[in-house]
């Protein structure tokens, strides 16, 4: 049986000292780059493994942050881009992803407090905020580390990290592009009112008309699914919309067995199969922001308190055919 690697034999093959090696393994953050790349090139090649449950009970920590995973509507869940730069940033930064399931705010709050006894995660990443939101004031009351990908929608005063993408700035960039192939009865198809994220959304639609002294008259609410986006289109088209803004990409499916003039929202792998102009989000950036943030928290690192993410506007019909 060949010989069991030790820290020791990682830190002669490496060229450091024992004391780094066990900064790299443990924290991560506090080591140069050049020689963390150097002492994790070593752990590969000797195939030195690290006992979780030995480290856990030295420092204290897990290195696991917890993240629920997103249900799938209409097949077009982005959410899964998240996750994988969220779990390329934290293996970066020397920590592992633990998912979790659940059905509601109230059931995710009880799957957090079973999973700080099973497993003890050192923080969490909370998704999709939104008005009334109980799990941050869950967990800030127990200050338990965590960072939202998502504003505080309502309370914007809130004393914890979060990262998000402006909304509005990627409506407002769809609008301006129909505007500019000469459309000025633009409709926008959103979610139902109440939505942080959907009213951000139609706001950049709404203030971009206003600047050009177009009215924002036209606009209806669905639950979000082709099938209304659909409804919605034949409705707004009857009443004169001749190119239409839409809140995502699963509502921009039905809009544009409509009318090609529309434009989607998160730029999902149907939108490019499709052919359908949509506003695509930063996800990976998205996710590594978020793992700053609360890995600088639980080092003590000082950090930024909130990034709001520019989206970007993939062209790829022209509106006016």
């Amino acid at each position: 049986m060949a010989a069991k690697v030790t820290i020791a034999d990682v830190a002669r093959h490496a060229g450091v000292s024992r004391q780094t090696v066990s900064n790299v393994l443990n924290s991560p953050e506090v080591v140069k780059e050049e020689t963390r790349r150097r002492v994790l090139a070593a752990v590969e090649a000797l195939g030195y493994r690290v006992s979780a449950a030995a480290r856990q009970m030295r420092t204290g920590r897990s290195r696991l942050l917890a993240v629920r995973i997103e249900t799938i509507q209409d097949g077009m869940n982005v959410f899964d881009r998240f996750l994988h730069g969220l779990t390329e940033s934290a293996a970066n930064a020397g920590y592992r992803v633990l998912l979790y399931t659940a059905t509601d705010d109230e059931n995710e709050i009880d799957t957090i407090d079973q999973l700080l006894g099973e497993f003890e995660p050192d923080g969490f990443v909370l998704t999709s905020t939104h008005h009334g939101d109980p799990r941050a004031a869950w967990l800030a009351e127990r200050d338990l580390p965590f960072v939202s990908f998502g504003r505080p929608w309502g309370a914007l005063e809130a004393g914890y990290p979060w990262v998000d993408v402006d909304g509005a700035a990627g409506t407002e960039a769809a609008t301006r592009h129909l505007l500019d192939a000469g459309h000025r009865r633009i409709g926008f198809i959103g979610w139902e009112q109440g939505s942080g994220v959907g009213d951000d959304r139609r706001a950049g639609w709404s203030r971009t008309l206003s600047a050009e002294g177009l009215d924002a008259d036209l606009a209806l609410e669905t639950d979000g699914s082709p099938a209304e986006g659909r409804a919605a289109a034949l409705a707004l088209v009857e009443r004169g919309a001749t190119a239409l803004v839409c809140v995502s990409d699963a509502v921009a499916l039905g809009a544009v067995q409509v009318t090609r003039a529309a434009v989607g929202f998160d730029d999902t792998p149907v939108a490019a199969a499709i052919g359908l102009t949509s506003v695509g989000q930063p996800l990976a950036e998205a996710a590594a922001r978020c793992v700053e943030m609360l890995t600088g928290r639980l080092s003590g690192r000082p950090t930024e308190s909130h990034a709001l993410l520019s989206p970007t506007l993939v062209i790829r019909k022209d509106p006016r055919s």
